[in-house]
Order: C-alpha cells, then structure tokens, then sequence
C-alpha cells in the first residue's frame, strides 16, 4: 500500500512540473514576442523622425532623393513646395518737372528765373513811381522814371475816367520827296491809323506796335506840347523825335513818292471826328472833322530807316498816289 502511494505521489509531483515547465515556457515566449514588437515600434519611430529632420534641413539620403515617397495620409505635417522667387522691382522713372534736370541746368534755369523776377520787379516799381503822387523819390530818381517808362510803357488811364475819349482821331503823314531833275515834290495824305485798323481788322492777335504804337506817340506829343506846337516841358523834343521816326518809317514802308525815294521833310496831321451819341441820350455831335497839323521838320539822316536821308536814287523816283481815307 505504501508503494502505490508513493508512485502515486511521483506521478502527481512530475506532472505539476511538466505543467510549470510548459507555462514558463509559454511565459518567456510571449516576452520575447513583446519585446520584439517594441523593437520595431522604436526602430519605425526613429526612422520616421530622422525623416522629419532631414526634410527641415534640406538635407536627404540617396535612397530618398531618387525615389521620393509621397506624405503619408495621416502624416499631419506633410512638406510643402518652396515659395516662387519674388519679382524684380520695376524701374524708378525720372523726376518730372525741373527736379529731373542735371544740376548744371538747374542751376542755369534757377540764375534765368531770378533775373526775370529782379527784371519783374524794377519795372512795377518805375510804373508806380511814374504813377504816384510827386514824392521824395519822384523828385530825386523822376528823370531815370521817365528814362524807363517812356515812351513804351507810357500809361494812359482816359478809359476809366468819369468822362471816357468819344472821339475818333486818326493820325496822317506826309512826305517832301527829292526828285530826279533836283527839286523836290510833295506826296499826299497818309492815314497811317486807318493802315493800323486795317491790320488789326480780323485779326486775332494783333501786334502792340498795331495796337498801341502811333496812338501812343501822338498822346505823347499833344500831352507835351501847346496848341501852337510849343514844348511844355523836358519831354517835348523827345516826343516830336518819337512821333517823326513812327512816321518815316510808316511813309518808307509805303514807298511814298515812289520806290528809290528817299524823303527830305515830314509833316503830321490829326484828324479828329466826334463818335454818335446813342439814340437815348441827349449830347449831340457835330460831324465836322477838326484838323490840326503840325510844321514840317526835316528828315535827318538818324531818322530815315538805313540812314538814306536825301539819297534818292537816280531815274526810279515819281511821286505816287497816295493812300488818302478822309479830307485834306
């Protein structure tokens, strides 16, 4: 009975060890399984972390750079391209205006301006000195006014007076002529104003020497003389030079006498005719001209254009018609 207990007892102790042994085993085999899954999680792990460095850096393998692998879907940062180049910036353009000029022709532009504003400024103050009431400076610098205003920047204020010009003068010339036998003839009547308000007549930019010139001359001559041509004060021998001048060289421009002539004496008339009333008013006007005529002067040879005073040249010279408008 002891026998049989006993074997009974081995077979019960080698089957529990037979029974340790296979769960041990069993028990280091599913270790050794995990470990081997974590091996490889880690290695991937790495390897997709060295892939994400080498990307940031610019920098990949040989393998990578020949056959690029496409982002994963689940990869959450995925490498995009690199930004286009930026566009060239256009050209500046230059400076309009003077700012694009060199600064020699600034320089060259800016010295022109100032002296055209000191020009400017030195003829406003002689035309307000000749306009102003006599004063200080009148009295000491009136010749060197005069000098600059006259007779080109005379002034004549009639238009807006209380009582403006109704009449109409018209200013004519003629001339004293050498002939071809050595005796002299004498052309007829000139009306230099109507040639003027001929040039003007359609005209849309007509000259001042057509507007202003003869006008101005006899204003300046009537204003410094007498009613019997006497001079009434420093400016008359000016004015009878200015107004002779204007009238040879008109009377030369025409020819007067005939081509070849050269005059010897000039003499100047005025022409003056009262302008109608309206029909409303009460004036009345007489339409009679009134002449007023200056004495002949004698033709220098400063005066005569080209210095030809007395020249007339030899078989061309017969008086011609002259271009007359008004009465003698």
């Amino acid at each position: 009975m002891d026998v049989h207990a006993d074997d009974g007892g081995d077979e019960g102790a080698e089957a529990t060890a037979k029974s340790g042994n296979a769960e041990g085993a069993e028990h280091i085999e599913s270790t050794e399984r995990i470990e081997r899954i974590e091996h490889v999680e880690s290695a991937e792990s790495v390897g997709r972390t060295e892939s994400a460095v080498a990307s940031d850096h610019g920098s990949t393998t040989p393998e990578t750079s020949a056959a690029p692998e496409p982002p994963s879907a689940l990869d959450p940062w995925p490498t995009l391209p690199p930004p286009p180049p930026p566009a060239p910036a256009p050209p500046v353009p230059p400076a309009p205006g003077i700012a694009g000029l060199s600064p020699r022709y600034q320089i060259g532009l800016a010295l022109a301006l100032a002296g055209v504003v000191v020009l400017v400024g030195v003829h406003l103050l002689m035309v307000f000195l000749h306009v102003a009431p006599s004063n200080t400076m009148t009295k000491k610098h009136g010749q060197a006014v005069d000098d600059w205003v006259y007779p080109e920047f005379e002034q004549n204020w009639k238009l807006f007076a209380p009582n403006p010009l109704q009449q109409n003068v018209s200013v004519q010339a003629r001339a004293e002529v050498r002939t071809d036998g050595g005796g002299t003839s004498t052309t007829g009547w000139y009306d230099l104003s109507a040639m003027d308000g001929a040039a003007i007549d359609g005209n849309l930019l007509p000259s001042h020497t057509q507007q202003n010139e003869l006008r101005r001359a006899w204003d300046f001559y009537v204003s410094s003389h007498d009613e019997q041509n006497r001079p009434t004060g420093s400016r008359g021998d000016l004015s009878e030079q200015y107004i002779r001048r204007i009238a040879l060289l008109r009377l030369d421009r025409e020819q007067a006498g005939g081509p070849g002539c050269a005059p010897v004496r000039v003499q100047l008339r005025s022409r003056t005719t009262q302008v109608a009333p309206p029909g409303w008013s009460e004036e009345k006007a007489t339409g009679k001209p009134v002449l007023r005529e200056l004495p002949w002067w004698s033709a220098d040879s400063e005066d005569v254009p080209l210095g030809r005073g007395g020249a007339a040249a030899r078989g061309r010279c017969a008086p011609a018609p002259a271009l007359e408008t008004g009465d003698r």
